[in-house]
């Protein structure tokens, strides 16, 4: 067995800290958008939070779609990077561009026209139907926004420029506040507009990030020489091909993690409109405390690309360790939150005391899985980096769906535990993709032979 340098493991995790935060405070900024949503809802009304929380639910299938195909970009900058070959970032990123218009139109249309007939069709509480559907019709015009922004920070996150993620998401923060109460509320002259009030806020709010970025990388001296912004070339299907045979698997895994929460919820709203607000809350609240893992493991993707672009094989192991160990200490802080404070945490969002209660029993089960969710997502991180995409497709699919949700309606509805028994489903299923998820970078980092050892 090969001795590890101590001092190399805690360098490279130095360099994967550092370049997670800004990630991190991006990822917590995106999130809180949903916080906002949800804290200025619940105090609006029940109806119009549970509302919000079945249309947030739809909606985050079209986000994680744009992010999963745009994930291709980052281990493939950084690979270049890693490789001294900085001259195809720029065609790259043009054809990626093409994508994401593509996708971004293809998930506006399945958003507004098709969303709304998927609640009906799962028996979501009817008094919700209204407000969901014109949450999710106003919501929809960010899709294109939101596919072209995640373009542009695939782009500077290869290059390990993640400052920018962190300045734009913090300024989307800042001005959905404010815009998001004038719309909800009614304020300035403008009618009270509820749940269709809160997709408009977040539609607006999207397309200011994307100009706002847009506008930054044309202008920082960080991105010379790139020609990020030159005349796009046309279509190149082979160019194209390459990016959707990356991104698609990473798209349906994805998938797979968000249906499963997805899922979880629509199962839930047949359980009544204050069930669906406790789900929300401790949803939203997991949601945030993710953003750490999340920024961590794109961090690892990052180093563990560049690390096989330089043909290092050691640097590899050394990338994936690291942060994988990070991951586990900020996990370690989410679990004592949540164990510790459940009923001050759910008291943050609404004034019920039954919703508090409920909310607060999915907080302890949130807590519970705070160790599996960190893991798994630091593992799939890592075999990003390695553009090891198929496998972890099918391993997600596999726990998500063949584990997790199956468990969970059985103690949910079978068992009657209700919302408890169906987070007891999360559990399993984010367990079994830990396990399966680390084991498989384990297997590839030690069968990986580059270049050179790197030392």
């Amino acid at each position: 067995m090969a001795r590890v340098d101590t001092r190399r493991f805690a360098d490279e995790a130095w360099s994967t800290l550092r370049l997670a935060l800004p990630l991190i405070t991006g990822q917590l900024a995106a999130v809180g958008m949903s916080a906002v949503d949800a804290v200025m809802a619940g105090h609006y009304s029940a109806d119009v939070l549970g509302a919000v929380a079945v249309g947030v639910s739809l909606w985050s299938l079209a986000v994680v779609t744009a992010i999963g195909l745009m994930m291709a970009l980052p281990p493939s900058v950084a690979q270049l990077v890693g490789a001294e070959r900085r001259a195809e970032i720029g065609p790259l990123f043009r054809q990626a561009l093409w994508l994401a218009l593509s996708m971004g139109l293809l998930l506006f249309a399945a958003v507004h026209w098709l969303a709304p007939q998927v609640v009906r069709a799962l028996h979501v509480d009817p008094r919700l139907w209204p407000q969901v559907t014109e949450f999710l019709h106003a919501v929809s015009f960010g899709a294109p926004a939101i596919a072209c922004y995640f373009a542009l920070r695939g782009v500077s996150e290869g290059m390990g420029h993640t400052r920018p993620t962190m300045y734009f998401g913090v300024l989307g923060l800042v001005l959905l506040v404010p815009l998001d109460y004038v719309l909800m509320y009614g304020r300035l002259g403008v009618p009270a507009l509820g749940a269709q009030g809160s997709g408009m806020a977040t539609a607006l709010i999207l397309w200011a990030e994307l100009c706002g970025f847009a506008l930054y990388m044309r202008r920082a001296r960080i991105y010379d020489g790139l020609h990020l912004f030159k005349r796009p070339e046309p279509p190149d299907l082979r160019a194209l091909g390459a990016l959707l045979r990356l991104g698609m698997p990473m798209a349906f895994s994805l998938l797979m993690e968000a249906g499963l929460f997805v899922a979880a919820a629509l199962a839930i709203g047949r359980l009544g409109a204050d069930v669906v607000a406790s789900h929300q809350i401790a949803l939203n609240v997991a949601s945030v405390t993710f953003m750490l893992p999340l920024g961590l493991a794109m961090a690892i993707t990052v180093r563990v690309g560049f690390a096989v672009g330089r043909g290092d094989t050691r640097g590899v192991r050394y990338a994936g360790y690291s942060g994988i160990a990070l991951t586990l200490l900020t996990q370690s802080f989410s679990t004592a939150l949540m164990l510790g404070f459940p009923h001050a945490i759910a008291a943050i969002y609404t004034v019920n005391p039954r919703v508090i209660a409920l909310a607060a029993q999915l907080l302890v089960l949130a807590g519970i899985f705070q160790f599996s969710d960190g893991i798994q997502v630091a593992s799939a991180g890592a075999l990003r980096g390695l553009k090891d995409t198929r496998v972890p497709m099918f391993i997600t699919a596999f726990a998500y769906w063949v584990v997790g949700f199956p468990l969970g309606i059985y103690l949910g509805f079978w068992h009657h535990l209700g919302a408890r028994g169906v987070w007891m489903g999360l559990i399993a299923g984010l367990s079994m993709a830990a396990l399966l998820l680390f084991a498989r970078f384990v297997r590839r980092a030690h069968r990986l032979n580059l270049v050179t050892d790197g030392g």
